[in-house]
């Protein structure tokens, strides 16, 4: 199983795992920052030996789904990604969609009191 095909594996169980906690949207963006912030480090590891990548566009899908703040960190903690063009555009970009999202989503479901 290459490298990208075992992100998305991960993404999807913690998918599937957070629906059975008690707070699914928490546990879920809990999962999420992990896994993007230890994606931040394998790429970082990958560039640094030659290895295989993983792509910019699932670097910027795990942000888009709630990762971004392990992505921020990633990037800060492995200065990884903080300067090249068009990547931090898009991830900005990411960032806003991400945010806008999880704020529909409390709209539309808010959290019980």
């Amino acid at each position: 199983m290459n490298l990208n095909r075992c992100c998305y594996f991960l993404l999807i169980c913690a998918a599937i795992g957070s629906l059975f906690t008690s707070y699914p949207l928490v546990i879920w963006l809990l999962l999420a920052n992990v896994m993007t912030l230890m994606i931040y480090g394998v790429d970082k590891m990958a560039a640094r030996k030659a290895w295989r990548r993983v792509p910019e566009s699932t670097l910027l899908l795990f942000g888009l789904v709630g990762g971004w703040p392990g992505a921020i960190a990633g990037q800060q903690f492995f200065r990884h990604k903080t300067q090249k063009q068009p990547f931090k555009t898009y991830f900005i970009i990411s960032v806003l969609l991400s945010i806008s999202l999880m704020v529909a989503v409390y709209q539309l479901f808010p959290l019980p009191s």
